[in-house]
């Protein structure tokens, strides 16, 4: 667990820039602060301070280290920045490393007076930018403990010019007991791992008090949360009125996305220019985008502390995302989204969800145990398990209610804090005690608890009483036939629960519906480019398909007309029921036989097989290019045969397209389209040819392209308009790396609109990482269909990775002899890595929990099985 904790507090991770450049100089300092002000006693802070030998007057930055770090943490980052023309200070607050000192929790009298000394050093220093007399131009950076007090101190001291906090609290209270409701496992760490090699408490007298009593009774005093509120930048949100950029994480059950927006809403109120980051990572793990971060907090110095404004500070909110886990490296995939405005967390608009259940009777058991369980501070690296579509939260039967919606007609989307009523009935004068949090439920049952987030509340008792719920703040993606499950659980591991046994009657008001929040406006990814815009090769290919088979551009107008039902409404996109196409002169071979499917909306299918099960062969029917000998194909509930009007809706790529040689690309596009009769202004043109990137050879004639060039052109072809359904064969032919990546973040981007795409590829790392479901053929026949989670983890197989050299090979082999023996594992092997485990019935949450009974290191916790298991193992090709 240290090892853990310490990668989640340390608090360095978002600033890990470049290596050191020999140029840069390090002067090591001692300064003398007082204990408190106006008192004769005194602390040492240590300090560095970091420049490249010159003169030249260059504005300053104060780097502050997270919790349980020190300012050895910061020198990379210091000396980057030293290397990019600032001035660099970093220093161990009190009570790390080897600055004395209690440790005050950033309080105004301690650590915020020992930032602001500092700034006084550097308002004496010649070769600091100084705005005025004792006024150096500085900046500060910090995660976690360093990202509240670089805030603190903007409070405090007007000499601060910019600041960007990373994943840190605004309202301390409010961080360590939401609702008032005590979050005693991320309590006990902070004040356990800061104390625990010094014996006793290390913390101010007062702060001791303050944890010793919400240990023992789960409460806060007055008094105790008046010193949190001391050391809360909300303390001073009037006062804080200068460019800040706030990167807070999404995997976070400490400081989660809410204290973000609580931050930006209070300081743009001041007139002050904010941006908003939600990063992929957090104090419960995942990536840190450490690269990223830098570059962003890079960007935002030069442009506020250089007056560069030149310097791109980037969009005014970015949320990043991700798209399942990369087979290759095991890494979460990931994109961004941005907007030109924060909406803060209710969205730009907002979608009613019905939910159906009626009262049900919660019990809170005795003594709170067994609790539920939904995060794992210092196991973060589980949080991403709800990113891959494994969850290891669970709620124990007769301790919670839930209200289940219908299933989702189209992908939501949901961005910000969704929001209900609830009734609670309680015969205890102390209330109740609930934590609320929505699943993605999968047609299957699967279910997922989106970042492992949840929401508590304290009713007031005894009595009835209706309150307003405002869940966990999350940007997830719930795709169409899932469904929305309300849960309202009596326990949670990471909270206080009252002890005695009770129980509760849960029910929602007549007609209540869940708001979800939804930001529309976010779009794009890594490039400027629309998101949707990649989806236009499809439609393009789809409108040639269609005009092949009618060979009249005529006609054509008339099926494009605006009464053409749209995509978020009607049947299923595609309907595939007993197809059946048998070779020329064959009775008994088949092409294809008795293939049946369905898709819908929102889903990103991915078509599978190896050569010659008969995916072209499909795909071609799906259009109507040729005829089945026997089923059918419908799209949007229309029967497709040659010449269909319902095909122009849909856009297709299917082996390669043709192109005039002579001509250059952008004239053979520009043909292509007036083929189809369509308005120039519906192709989308520009965008397609963004898309495209062949700069220059965009003039030239195609006959000079090479071939990964040619494919771009043709897949620039496909996205000429905007279908509701897309189908792509082998699209990624000829791209190089990073076009396959924005091919695969845009497909993904394009779905979650409710647009249904299918891809037919043999990269079969590149279908598991962008396709929601699966078709796996052989020899014609379907093999499989479902959810891709499904299909590759039927076998229930999961890697216990281990820290490195933190076992013996005997250890290990001693550790999977026991969980073997376990009910509910079915196997259990040591490996390189760690230990392979496969589980028939036992819950994840309950391995996790026989793990740490026996000591293991655990440093994560995923699904062993690829893609490329299931699909040897379905098409009989393994040895």
């Amino acid at each position: 667990m240290a090892t853990a904790v310490a990668l989640v507090v340390g608090g360095a991770a978002a600033f890990a820039w470049a290596d050191p450049p020999p140029s840069v100089h390090q002067i090591d300092q001692i300064f003398t602060m007082p204990e408190t002000p106006g008192s004769s006693r005194t602390v040492r802070i240590e300090a560095s301070y970091f420049t490249t030998g010159d003169s030249t007057p260059r504005p300053a930055v104060l780097l502050a280290h997270g919790f349980e770090g020190s300012k050895e943490d910061m020198t990379p980052e210091a000396r980057f920045l030293a290397k990019h023309g600032y001035r660099v200070l970093t220093w161990s607050a009190r009570g790390f490393g080897e600055s004395t000192g209690q440790i005050g929790l950033d309080s105004p009298d301690r650590e915020v007076a020992d930032a602001r000394r500092l700034i006084d050093w550097l308002g004496h220093r010649p070769d600091v930018l100084q705005d005025g007399p004792d006024d150096p131009r500085v900046g500060i950076a910090g995660a976690s403990y360093g990202g509240a007090l670089a805030l603190l101190t903007a409070g405090y001291d007007h000499r601060v010019d910019a600041i960007a906090p990373q994943i840190t609290w605004w309202d301390l209270g409010q961080a360590l007991f939401p609702n008032g409701v005590f979050k005693k496992l991320w309590a006990g760490i902070f004040f356990s791992t800061a104390s625990g090699t010094q014996g006793g408490c290390a913390f101010t007298a007062e702060l001791c008090q303050l944890y010793q009593q919400a240990a023992t009774t789960g409460t806060a005093s007055p008094a105790a949360l008046e010193s949190l509120e001391r050391s809360s930048p909300s303390s001073v949100a009037g006062r804080i009125k200068i460019p800040t950029l706030i990167t807070q994480g999404q995997r976070d059950s400490l400081f989660p996305l809410g204290q973000g927006a609580a931050m930006a809403r209070a300081i743009a109120a001041n007139g002050a220019p904010v941006a908003v980051d939600w990063s992929a990572g957090g104090h419960d793990g995942g990536d840190q985008e450490t690269s990223r971060v830098q570059d962003r907090t890079l960007a935002w110095f030069d442009h506020y502390l250089k007056r560069d404004q030149t310097a791109d500070t980037g969009p005014a909110f970015r949320v990043t995302r991700t798209g399942g886990v990369s087979t290759s490296d095991g890494k979460m995939v990931e994109h961004g989204a941005d907007a030109a405005v924060y909406p803060g967390l209710a969205g730009t608009s907002r979608e009613s969800v019905a939910l159906a259940g009626g009262a049900q009777t919660v019990t809170n058991p005795a003594g709170g145990m067994p609790p539920a369980v939904s995060a794992v501070p210092g196991l973060g690296t589980l949080a991403q398990l709800s990113g891959g579509g494994l969850s290891f939260s669970q709620d124990f039967p007769g301790q919670y209610a839930a209200f289940n919606s219908a299933p989702l007609a189209s992908a939501l989307q949901l961005t910000g804090s969704a929001t209900v009523r609830v009734t609670v009935s309680t015969g205890t004068t102390a209330g109740a005690v609930l934590f609320a949090k929505v699943y993605d439920v999968a047609p299957d049952g699967t279910t997922v608890l989106p970042d492992q987030l949840v929401t508590p509340l304290r009713v007031s008792g005894p009595g009835t009483t209706t309150v307003s719920v405002e869940l966990p703040a999350i940007d997830y993606g719930f795709a169409a036939g899932h469904r929305l499950r309300l849960v309202l659980a009596s326990t949670d591991m990471g909270f206080y629960s009252p002890a005695g046994l009770a129980a509760y009657t849960v029910s929602l008001p007549a007609g209540e519906v869940l708001t979800a929040p939804v930001d529309t406006a976010l779009r794009g990814g890594q490039t400027p480019i629309p998101a949707w815009v990649w989806l236009l090769p499809l439609a393009a290919v789809a409108v040639a398909a269609a005009l092949l088979l009618t060979g009249s551009p005529t006609g054509r107008r008339r099926t494009v007309s605006q009464s053409q039902p749209s995509a978020a409404s009607g049947p299923a996109p595609l309907v595939v029921t007993g197809l059946s196409k048998r070779y020329r002169g064959s009775d008994d071979r088949y092409a294809v036989q008795d293939l049946s499917f369905r898709v819908e909306r929102g889903q990103i299918l991915g078509l599978l097989g190896p050569n010659g099960a008969g995916k072209t062969t499909t795909m071609r029917m799906l259009m109507g290019l040729i005829r089945p000998d026997e089923g059918s194909v419908h799209v949007f509930g229309r029967a497709v045969v040659p010449g269909s009007v319902v095909l122009s809706r849909v856009g297709a790529f299917v082996e390669g397209a043709g192109f005039l040689p002579h001509l250059t690309g952008r004239t053979n596009l520009r043909l292509y389209w007036a083929a189809t009769g369509r308005p120039t202004a519906d192709a989308h043109m520009e965008e397609a040819l963004e898309i495209a990137a062949l700069g220059d050879a965009l003039d030239r004639p195609v006959r000079t392209y090479s071939q990964g060039m040619r494919q771009r052109l043709a897949i620039a072809q496909a996205m000429l308009g905007l279908p509701d359904l897309l189908i792509l064969d082998e699209p990624t032919n000829g791209l190089d790396p990073q076009q396959i990546r924005e091919m695969r973040s845009v497909i993904t981007r394009y779905a979650a609109g409710g647009r249904t795409v299918i891809v037919s590829s043999h990269l079969l790392a590149e279908v598991e990482q962008t396709c929601t479901h699966l078709v796996v053929m052989d020899r014609g026949k379907l093999r499989a269909a479902g959810p891709v989670a499904q299909i590759t983890g039927s076998g229930r197989a999961l890697l216990v990775a281990v820290a490195a050299d933190a076992m013996t090979p005997a250890a290990r082999d001693a550790v999977a002899h026991k969980i073997a023996a376990v009910p509910g594992v079915t196997a259990a092997e040591p490996s390189d890595l760690g230990l392979l485990i496969c589980l028939e019935g036992l819950p994840v949450a309950d391995l996790l929990t026989e793990l740490l009974r026996l000591d293991v290191p655990v440093e994560s916790v995923g699904p062993h099985r690829r893609l490329e298991d299931a699909f040897l193992t379905l098409t009989g090709d393994l040895a």
